[in-house]
């Protein structure tokens, strides 16, 4: 069962596994509320019989990312040097193809009953999008901003988003109160029981951006002035 590290507990100026406690109070927004009660949901049909084993893989990044994901679209948006600050939170980046890879190995070796964080490498926001305006021959945003000035721009872009049915929200208040905290995760569980050995954020991240970039131009789109 495909879950997400969106149900797992955060360990303040840490790293969390899949041991670290965690309570339905703690999930922000009903994208996360939606997936813990989905993942309690399978361990009830486990105790009752259910042969399944969980992974919950971090925040894919790669190559394919159509529509995009906020992830995405955030590696996509860094790229073109759109991004020009930036807020002080972390991820787990890990490639996309290491996470369908992960699947298979939990199939395969996984406990029935266990869950398995699928991750990769941890970093502050900043470090990634230094690395991303690295790859696509950027400056990296250098602007700190602080969330209290962010609140007011994430309600008028929630405003113009549902007035416009189409529109996708710059920023929202249930992100903004998600990177409040850092999102770090340790895979050392998968690791050891799957053999489950992830490739680096680098990597993860330059394919990412090669495909974004490589798509645009195959559109026909004016590739941005180098800054």
């Amino acid at each position: 069962y495909t879950s997400s590290v969106a149900t797992l507990g955060l360990v303040p100026g840490g790293v969390a596994d899949e041991q670290t406690p965690v309570r339905y109070s703690d999930m922000i927004g009903p994208y996360k509320q939606s997936k813990f009660r989905a993942e309690e949901e399978v361990r009830r049909l486990i105790r009752n019989g259910l042969p399944a084993v969980i992974v919950n893989p971090s925040t894919p990044v790669g190559p394919r990312d159509i529509k995009p994901t906020p992830t995405g679209r955030l590696v996509r948006d860094a790229a073109r040097g759109r991004i020009p600050a930036y807020v002080d939170t972390g991820l787990n980046i890990v490639h996309v193809d290491d996470v369908a890879q992960g699947h298979l190995l939990a199939y395969t070796h996984g406990r029935i009953g266990e869950r398995y964080i699928l991750g990769g490498d941890n970093l502050t926001l900043a470090a990634i999008l230094t690395r991303i305006a690295r790859i696509a021959g950027r400056r990296p945003p250098s602007l700190r901003l602080s969330r209290h000035w962010l609140w007011p721009v994430a309600a008028a872009a929630q405003a113009y988003a549902r007035v416009h049915k189409s529109a996708t929200p710059l920023v929202t208040w249930d992100e903004l109160r998600m990177a409040s905290k850092y999102m770090f995760f340790d895979s050392a569980k998968a690791r050891r029981e799957l053999g489950y050995h992830p490739r680096s954020a680098d990597d993860a991240l330059a394919d990412a951006v090669a495909w974004f970039l490589a798509t645009e131009h195959a559109r026909g789109a004016k590739p941005a002035a180098m800054t």
